[in-house]
C-alpha cells in the first residue's frame, strides 16, 4: 500500500475495514484522534493512525473494554509494561472463569438432551422389558429427607435446591431418591430418603454418596407416578434366577418437554429396587417414562 501524508476518514474506513462510525467514536473518546484542517475543520488520519486500528480489533478480539485499550495505547503509567501485564493476568483470570460457566452450562445441556432422547425412544418402542444394564460408578451430592409418597415432590425439590444453593453449587443430570427399605417403598409407607444428584463443582466427601459401578437389572415404566411402585411389587426385578436386595432407590431426572405437550418424561434407576424420574414442567395429565434398576446378587 502506498503510504500518504493525510488520510480522510474514508480512506481509513475503507482501507481497514472499519465503520466512519467506529472512527469518529473513537476520535471523540481520543482512541484514535483525528487532526483537523484549518480552513474546512474535516477530518484526516495520519500513518501512524492508520496503523492502529489493527491493534484496537486485536485488543478487542481479547474482550478489552475501550479504556483499556486507550491506557494500552497511550502508555501514560510509569511502568507501563508491568500495567499492561497486570491488565493481561486479570483478563486471563476473567477469560478462565468464564470458560468453567460455560462448561457448566454445557455439560448442563447435554445431559438434559440425553435423558430427552432415551425418553422419547422409549416412549415411541413402549420398551418395558427387564434387561441387564451396567451403570457407571459415580459420587452424587445427598441429603437426607422424609418421604411422604409425593414422588414430583421429592423429584422438584425445593429443599434440595436450596441446599445446593448454600454450599454455592450447581447440579444436573438425574435426581436419585435412595430409600432404606423397598419393601416399604412398594407398600408407599412413609419412610426416610436419601435425595441425590451430579454436582457441577467438587463437593467435600461427607456431602457425596457413591452410587453404580455394577450391573443392574432394569427395566422401564411407562404411566403416571403414582403407579412407579407396581413395577416392582409386580416381581419383575426381584424374579429368579436373580435376586434383588432389600435396600432401594429412586432416580428422578428433572428435564425435557417430549413432542406431547402434556407429557412427562420419568426415568428412573435405582441401586436396590428405585426409580429414576424427569419431568417437562407441565403438572397436570402427565404421562411418565420409567427406567427401574436393581442390583444383581447371584442365587446361591
Amino acid at each position: 500500500m502506498k503510504h500518504k501524508a493525510r488520510y480522510s476518514i474514508g480512506d481509513v474506513s475503507r482501507i481497514c475495514n472499519i465503520s466512519k462510525k467506529a472512527l469518529r467514536y473513537y476520535d471523540e473518546i481520543g482512541l484514535i484522534p483525528s487532526k483537523r484542517k484549518d480552513f474546512n475543520n474535516y477530518r484526516y488520519y495520519t500513518q501512524e493512525s492508520l496503523l492502529a486500528v489493527p491493534v484496537i480489533k486485536y485488543y478487542k478480539q481479547m474482550g478489552f473494554t475501550l479504556d483499556e485499550m486507550r491506557a494500552f495505547i497511550e502508555g501514560n503509567v510509569q511502568n507501563v509494561y508491568a500495567a499492561i501485564q497486570r491488565s493481561f493476568k486479570a483478563k486471563i483470570d476473567e477469560l478462565e472463569r468464564t470458560q468453567e460457566e460455560i462448561r457448566r452450562k454445557y455439560v448442563s445441556v447435554k445431559d438434559w438432551l440425553a435423558l430427552i432422547i432415551e425418553a422419547e425412544m422409549v416412549i415411541d418402542n413402549d420398551i418395558r422389558e427387564v434387561s441387564i444394564k451396567y451403570v457407571e460408578d459415580s459420587r452424587l451430592l445427598f441429603l437426607d429427607q422424609d418421604f411422604d409418597n409425593n414422588i414430583e415432590a421429592a423429584i422438584i425439590n425445593i429443599e434440595f435446591t436450596n441446599y445446593v444453593e448454600t454450599l454455592r453449587n450447581e447440579i444436573t443430570g438425574p435426581v436419585i431418591l435412595n430409600f432404606p427399605s423397598r419393601t416399604d417403598r412398594m407398600r408407599q409407607e412413609s419412610q426416610k430418603v436419601r435425595i441425590l444428584q451430579k454436582s457441577l463443582l467438587p463437593c467435600r466427601d461427607e456431602e457425596t454418596m457413591r452410587f453404580g459401578g455394577q450391573m443392574m437389572l432394569a427395566c422401564y415404566h411407562i404411566g403416571p407416578h403414582e403407579t412407579l411402585h407396581e413395577r416392582q411389587e409386580n416381581g419383575q426385578l426381584g424374579a429368579q434366577p436373580w435376586l434383588c436386595p432389600e435396600r432401594g432407590g429412586l432416580r428422578a431426572v428433572r428435564d425435557g418437554l417430549l413432542d406431547h405437550p402434556q407429557q412427562q418424561s420419568v426415568r428412573h434407576r435405582d441401586p436396590g429396587g428405585g426409580l429414576q424420574a424427569r419431568r417437562d414442567g407441565r403438572p397436570d395429565f402427565f404421562r411418565t417414562c420409567s427406567r427401574v434398576q436393581a442390583p444383581l446378587i447371584p442365587p446361591s
